[in-house]
């Protein structure tokens, strides 16, 4: 199902932005610990794992991968690896949350997990239990490793 007509805003996100996030949403984590240790999300919630798993002192880090995007063209939802266990525990981190559906796979594998994202989109935000910022469904967000510095146009001559 190809999305990227829906999308009508961009939302760039740098380096510096995604760290300064993924450390806000540490600080809402800390509160409900303690916490076993981290399952990023592969790829994009690779990254805020990892500085939630410094902010927190967390030394257990694990991966589930999914595929559900190829660029802005969703598929259905594949788990190619899953962690062991039931998620008591555990942290599950992700960039985003779109439409909930790889929340809504990993759930019924890890279901006890806590899952937390840096940014939500309203239609997959009742799958996240904890996020920071919110953003609208329209908005497609560029985080830095999907980028590179380039000429933008001004959003006056985008009309």
């Amino acid at each position: 199902m190809s999305t990227s007509e829906g999308y009508t805003k961009n939302f760039p996100v740098s380096w510096q932005e995604l760290h300064r996030d993924s450390k806000a949403l540490a600080w809402r984590l800390v509160e409900g610990g303690p916490w076993t240790g981290v399952i990023g999300v592969a790829r994009g919630g690779l990254v805020p794992a990892t500085v939630i798993a410094r902010e927190l002192d967390l030394r257990m880090v694990d991966t589930a991968c999914v595929s559900s995007y190829e660029h802005k063209t969703r598929s259905d939802v594949e788990i190619l690896k899953s962690p062991p266990g039931d998620g008591d525990g555990w942290l599950v981190i992700d960039d985003l949350v779109d439409t909930g559906g790889t929340f809504r796979a990993l759930r019924e594998i890890i279901p006890k997990a806590h899952f937390a994202t840096v940014y939500a989109k309203p239609a997959g935000r009742p799958m996240v239990d904890s996020y920071v910022t919110e953003v609208s469904q329209d908005t497609w967000i560029q985080f830095p490793w999907d980028t590179e510095p380039q000429f933008a146009t001004p959003i006056a001559g985008q009309r």
